[in-house]
């Protein structure tokens, strides 16, 4: 019984592992939780939001685009450099329209998941620096170093 479990954890871990490693999964967490920071912080009663308009909701709809965003960039990392600055174009915005972003926190969160986010590349191997090298006629940055 506990080596079926110890085997789909194991394999659980690897599904992760390999998820995290071909998405730009540190950015959207940290772009998540900037717009997690956003909404939670500048919650008030329904009543309120809606009687103070566009200022009242702009906490939940820069908090939720962040979110959402964050979102969109684990499940389509095609979709980064769009993902990334729409991420840190909202958390300026939530800064000036939200509260100060969440008390500066928000902020600070969705604008380093959003770079991190845009600067975000597929990890190649070693073979395909290589084989770069090899057509440029130059050696690869890997054997430069060593």
């Amino acid at each position: 019984m506990t080596g079926v479990m110890t085997k789909r954890i194991s394999a659980g871990w690897r599904w992760f592992a390999d998820f995290r490693r071909t998405r730009p999964f540190w950015g959207g967490l940290w772009l998540m939780l900037g717009g997690w920071a956003v909404m939670r912080l500048t919650v008030a009663p329904i009543e309120v939001v809606l009687s103070a308009g566009a200022s009242g909701i702009a906490g939940y709809l820069l908090g939720g685009g962040m979110m959402g965003l964050a979102l969109l960039a684990w499940f389509s990392p095609s979709q980064r450099t769009v993902c990334g600055v729409l991420g840190t174009v909202f958390a300026v915005a939530a800064f000036v329209a939200s509260n100060l972003g969440g008390f500066l926190v928000g902020t600070l969160l969705g604008v380093l998941g959003g770079t991190m986010i845009f600067g975000w590349g597929p990890k190649r191997s070693r073979r395909e620096d290589r084989g770069a090298a090899e057509v440029e006629g130059t050696e690869s940055p890997v054997e430069a170093a060593a």
